[in-house]
């Protein structure tokens, strides 16, 4: 791509943003019937969205096609990246752990309060009532798929909370765009983070890449396309041996051979993952080891747990807990190896006689500050309007936003290809750290709403949009550049946030989220998550210890990390990374530990016996498995989706 005095590409243009504004639609319905209708196909689940990556698969082609007709109207490589991101963003908002949770949260304690839960009581008063919808008969034809979305009823129903949460959500991406301004120069210009997940899409809009001329990058294409196609083909032949590439039934589960005590390992499926293994090989060798090594201490654990009677403490062995200070030991250690750069840039807000070189920044560094602390005042002004205190708002989001900064530092640096973090973030742990009795109602009342951007973390919009930055400095990217790029990724937040909102509730009318709505229904699970855990609030006593405990694993969680960053940095080779200790409790790890072992045992391989040399020539071949499983994987969704039939899914 372009560098250096290059010529500066074209990007964020406004063909490219209407584009992007004009598929972000369409995009949203399919990732709600894949993740929601149908629960075949879950691309917000991983780092690197399938969905995406097809789209950009198929713009390319379409793209040829015209250069051909006409070379003027034909996009630049920049522009197809612009109009990526902002699918990638889109899809992010209204995947698999934001808009698919938040909208049934929304809609559930309202509809389901009776006088058994008594959430009537306990519940429904002490929300903002903007937030949440209200009206019994739009909830009535929302459940049962009796009633249209469009009619005046329903709109009227949903408009304001829509509205109020695509504010708020637009307020917190807002804040990481923000954060990332500041980070960006760090990370990518000082500290030259690699960022690997922009990798394939770089080189596929890249016209001076050899990839596409390759040999091994259309054997790896051909290959997982065959195998794709077959497994797709024997899903609707059961007489045809399927092979044995994902998660399929419990006989893949190695804890079903086990006996006591080691059986305690719990659900441990043995898979292959093709673009799990292809994935594994833009990692670097400490992480790969790390991530399925880790994932096998935590099985220790649990075994340990088992043969000494700690099993029956509750929640033992404090994974949760132990994974957020982990998370959090990744986000301040970032920060405090880029202390000097951030120190410079606060004493240039008092300073104008500071040169703080940042004429070529996404934001002036000023302006990006005072924006930051301007959008902070905003979200804390929100959540006082809502009844939360002032120490529960700071303690919250000082969380929040410290989990974001890990995930975006795990990405930039290294690009796991998963990072879940599931029922670990504020508003779980810190009514396990706290008496939840000593929080007001109003407080826990939000928390069960904030579940819905908190119930896991493989979605986070933060990290794509320092990704898109790294975009625009392959691409040369002056000030504007970066500029016209913070302005189409903001838009399509927004308008990905408000077209999420409308494809789940087009589909939960048409359905009915609690009647036709594919098996096990996750609009119901997600909707009575936070509620149920509301009123196991108030059913328990005091549990002092068990806070103590939830504490002290976090600390182990924030110490092994910072331990194990101390010892990278002094000993050459040494084999444990942080970030794979952080990220190997997760549910996603769980299904690629043995993709990753297999990769790691490859790269390993190669990289001892043919060199750096032999592991680039072999790269082509890898990315060409994982873009042959996005493309193959994401065709059989569509297929399902035209002709209403179950289809083959890939992932997970």
């Amino acid at each position: 791509m372009a560098e250096g005095g290059e010529k500066q590409e074209r990007m964020a243009t406004g063909r490219a943003i209407l584009l992007g504004l004009a598929l972000i639609p369409i995009n949203a319905f399919w990732v709600i019937k894949m993740e929601v209708v149908r629960y075949a196909g879950h691309p917000t689940t991983m780092a690197l969205f399938f969905n995406v990556v097809f789209w950009l698969a198929l713009l390319i082609s379409v793209n040829a096609i015209v250069r051909r007709i006409s070379p003027r109207w034909a996009f630049a490589p920049g522009e197809l990246l612009t109009v990526y991101l902002m699918l990638a963003l889109s899809s992010a908002i209204t995947g698999h752990d934001t808009i698919e949770v938040l909208t049934p949260i929304l809609a559930h304690a309202d509809h389901y309060s009776d006088g058994v839960n008594e959430w009537r009581d306990r519940i429904l008063p002490y929300l903002p009532s903007f937030l949440h919808v209200t009206n019994k008969q739009a909830l009535k034809e929302f459940y049962e798929g009796t009633g249209t979305l469009y009619s005046t009823q329903n709109l009227g129903a949903w408009i304001v909370p829509v509205l109020c949460w695509t504010g708020f959500l637009t307020l917190l991406a807002f804040i990481g765009l923000c954060l990332n301004t500041i980070l960006r120069r760090q990370w990518t210009e000082a500290e030259k983070l690699a960022y690997p997940l922009v990798t394939l899409p770089l080189e596929m809009v890249n016209p001076r890449t050899s990839l596409f001329s390759g040999r091994l990058f259309w054997i790896g294409i051909g290959l997982s396309a065959v195998m794709e196609a077959y497994n797709g083909i024997a899903f609707f032949y059961p007489s045809l041996p399927p092979l044995p590439l994902r998660m399929a039934n419990g006989s893949q589960d190695l804890s079903a051979f086990l006996v006591h005590p080691y059986k305690a390992i719990g659900w441990t499926p043995m898979t292959l993952y093709p673009f799990g293994m292809a994935l594994g090989m833009l990692l670097p060798t400490d992480l790969l080891f790390s991530a399925w090594f880790f994932s096998w201490v935590w099985r220790a654990e649990r075994v340990v747990g088992v043969m000494y009677s700690l099993d029956g403490m509750p929640d033992f062995p404090y994974v949760e807990s132990q994974s957020l200070g982990a998370y959090l030991g990744v986000g301040l250690f970032a920060l405090w190896n880029g202390r000097a750069f951030f120190m410079r840039i606060f004493d240039g807000l008092f300073d104008r006689k500071i040169d703080l070189q940042d004429a070529n920044e996404p934001l002036p560094y000023r302006v990006a500050v005072w924006s930051l602390l301007l959008a902070i005042a905003a979200l804390f002004a929100f959540c006082r309007l809502c009844g939360m205190s002032y120490w529960v708002i700071a303690a919250f989001f000082g969380i929040y936003f410290l989990i974001a900064v890990a995930i975006t530092r795990m990405r930039a640096e290294l690009g796991p290809p998963a990072h879940d973090l599931h029922m670990a973030g504020p508003d779980t742990m810190i009514p396990k750290l706290v008496d939840p009795h000593s929080l007001s109602r109003q407080e826990l009342g939000m928390f069960s709403l904030f579940y819905g951007f908190n119930r896991a973390y493989r979605g986070h919009p933060m990290p794509i949009q320092l990704e898109g930055f790294k975009m625009a400095q392959q691409m040369n990217q002056g000030a504007s550049g970066y500029r016209s790029l913070c302005l189409a990724m903001l838009l399509a937040l927004v308008f990905g946030a408000f077209c999420g909102f409308w494809a789940v509730l087009d589909q939960g009318y048409r359905f009915g989220a609690g009647a036709r709505i594919g098996p096990p229904n996750v609009l119901m699970i997600f909707g009575g998550e936070p509620w149920n855990r509301f009123t196991s609030w108030f059913r328990q006593g005091p549990r002092s210890l068990e806070q103590y405990h939830h504490a002290v694993a976090i600390g182990i969680g924030f110490a092994v990390t910072v331990f194990l960053n101390v010892f990278r940095l002094r000993f050459a080779g040494f084999p444990f990374h942080p970030v794979g200790y952080a990220i190997s409790s997760s549910w996603s790890l769980s299904l690629l530990w043995m993709p990753l072992l297999i990769a790691w045992i490859i790269k390993t391989l190669l990289l001892r016996y043919g060199g750096l040399r032999a592991y680039r020539r072999a790269l082509p071949f890898f990315l060409g498995i994982i873009l042959g499983e996005c493309i193959l994987g994401s065709l059989w969704t569509l297929i399902g989706i035209a002709l209403d039939v179950p289809t083959y899914s890939f992932w997970p």
